[in-house]
């Protein structure tokens, strides 16, 4: 069992570090959520199996391999509302359940919850690097 558990984790990492490589070497920035992973597990009842995907090393390997290039990891407030906000009109929703999973917005904005997380976290994340450029 345990050269079963190896091979997972080193064909995690090889996957990491070949993501991590496209990534750097495609984008001059890439924006992220700073995410709680330990808060998440606990708070939501994944236990171990949010930590087991390697996330936190994920954007490690990502950080260094952009700075390498001169490039930008922009991590983007844990506590920014992104999947409320609506990234067409910027209307936040003052409730939305984990299990709606279609961001709709009175403005006729219709799409996956989290495309439309993303789109917010790339909106602020251009906020947040043009201060601290």
């Amino acid at each position: 069992m345990h050269y079963v558990m190896k091979r997972i984790k080193n064909q995690r990492k090889d996957f990491h570090h070949k993501l991590s490589h496209d990534l750097a070497e495609k984008y001059d920035a890439v924006c992220v959520e700073d995410l709680n992973l330990k808060g998440i597990a606990g708070g939501l009842h994944f236990g171990k199996r949010i930590q087991d995907n390697g996330y936190g090393q994920f954007l490690s390997m990502l950080g260094y391999k952009l700075e390498e290039r001169g490039k930008y990891l922009i991590k983007v407030d844990r506590y920014f509302a992104s999947s409320k906000i609506c990234s067409v009109c910027g209307n936040r929703k003052k409730e939305l359940a984990l299990s709606e999973r279609t961001y709709i917005c009175e403005c006729g904005n219709w799409m996956d919850r989290d495309v439309n997380a993303a789109v917010n976290i790339l909106k602020e994340g251009k906020k947040v690097y043009k201060k601290c450029a």
